[in-house]
């Protein structure tokens, strides 16, 4: 039987499209040794540099430590209202601190808020102990979690992000890893945005330069070593849109404010994100041969919600390819075609097209009635 190819292109006049899985723009430059910009909806990376550069992340690797309190928790193997024990040795442990009293018992509410409003080295100790007998222990577990999450590039040697050689994370990574905090504990999270704590009376204001600028911060955690240098993994939220950032190797920690709060304010400035389609969305209708139907809807089944650079607004094409008519019998879900979105300078991104419904073959004499109408008058009907 006959087949016609059909290439059908979208008209996008009200449309934008972006693809996910695009390279950043390289016009902009920055100081940063590794860094990577996230939009955390669509996982598209708005700018990288050296982002699978293993690193050192000092006490950004304490969202790690959190995690695993935070999983804890949510599985009822560890609760808010739960009593640490304070040993010598994380009561010794220098760097920044809580300041917990030797042989102390502190709420696991307290110890959270210690690590991460205060990066107190002895809090992340202390839970550390409580979680798995001992640092070295929860290190190990820290190292396996990150396996499990996909994080390949992070190997833990302590709870604390305190220097070592063998401590090392990737700008990627931690980025995986802060969004993940924030997508599936996102009432243990906003722990995060508190901007500052007091513990034996002794009050510490949140190290995230972030929280205090009035832009959507809520998050998460500052670092440095002098190996490392200067970092921060933060994220910014702002009318449901959240970008995640990563940044590292900085000179200072004024160098990390400015050129953090730069890097995101560019990245809002420079994308933004649409919603294209919903999920089943008719995208366009396909001629069906020798079926009880005529027609088929062919729908793309995930919504399609895309982040865009606004410069490439009238440059995307999206194309429908089919082969038409399409022969009964048709079930529905069946793959009928594909959608693609062209971008400048981009890969193309392709999503299958699925019917609609099921469409019956004809019976044995509307099948010959169909194909002596198709002979004599062109037409199926």
């Amino acid at each position: 039987m006959f087949r016609c190819y059909q290439n059908m292109i979208l008209s996008i006049s009200a449309l934008v499209l972006c693809s996910v899985l695009s390279t950043p723009a390289n016009s902009f430059t920055t100081s940063a040794k590794q860094l990577i910009l996230v939009d955390t909806t669509t996982g598209e990376i708005l700018l990288e540099k050296n982002a699978d550069e293993l690193m050192h992340p000092a006490s950004m690797s304490k969202i790690m430590t959190v995690y695993l309190a935070f999983e804890a928790i949510k599985k009822g193997h560890l609760r808010l209202e739960d009593k640490i024990p304070i040993s010598e040795n994380a009561w010794r442990k220098g760097g920044s601190r809580m300041f917990l009293k030797l042989n102390s018992q502190v709420n696991v509410s307290d110890i959270l808020r210690g690590i991460i409003v205060q990066s107190g080295n002895d809090a992340a100790i202390a839970l550390a102990e409580h979680l798995e007998g001992s640092e070295e222990a929860f290190a190990e577990k820290m190292t396996s979690k990150a396996k499990e999450l996909g994080l390949q590039n992070s190997t833990f040697k302590n709870a604390t992000g305190w220097p070592h050689a063998d401590h090392l994370m990737t700008a990627r990574d931690l980025s995986k890893l802060a969004v993940l905090t924030i997508k599936r504990f996102p009432k243990l999270y906003s722990i995060y945005s508190e901007t500052s704590f007091t513990h034996n009376k002794i009050k510490q204001g949140n190290r995230n330069p972030l929280l205090y600028k009035g832009m959507g911060a809520d998050g998460l955690k500052t670092g440095h070593t002098k190996a490392a240098g200067y970092g921060l993994t933060a994220s910014v939220e702002r009318a449901g849109r959240r970008l995640v950032l990563v940044i590292n190797g900085l000179k200072s920690a004024r160098k990390r404010t400015i050129e953090s709060q730069r890097v995101i304010e560019w990245g809002f400035r420079e994308y933004e994100n649409h919603k294209i389609y919903d999920a089943n969305y008719s995208v366009t209708n396909i001629d069906v041969w020798l079926g009880e139907a005529k027609t088929i809807p062919a729908l793309i089944e995930t919504e399609l919600l895309l982040t865009i650079k606004r410069s490439d607004k009238q440059k995307i094409k999206m194309i429908v390819n089919y082969e038409e008519p399409i022969t009964a019998p048709i079930s529905k879900g069946q793959k009928v075609g594909t959608l693609k979105v062209q971008i400048p300078q981009k890969p193309v991104l392709t999503y299958p097209l699925v019917s609609a419904i099921d469409v019956e073959r004809l019976n044995p004499l509307r099948r010959i009635l169909a194909a002596i109408n198709y002979l004599v008058w062109g037409s199926g009907d």
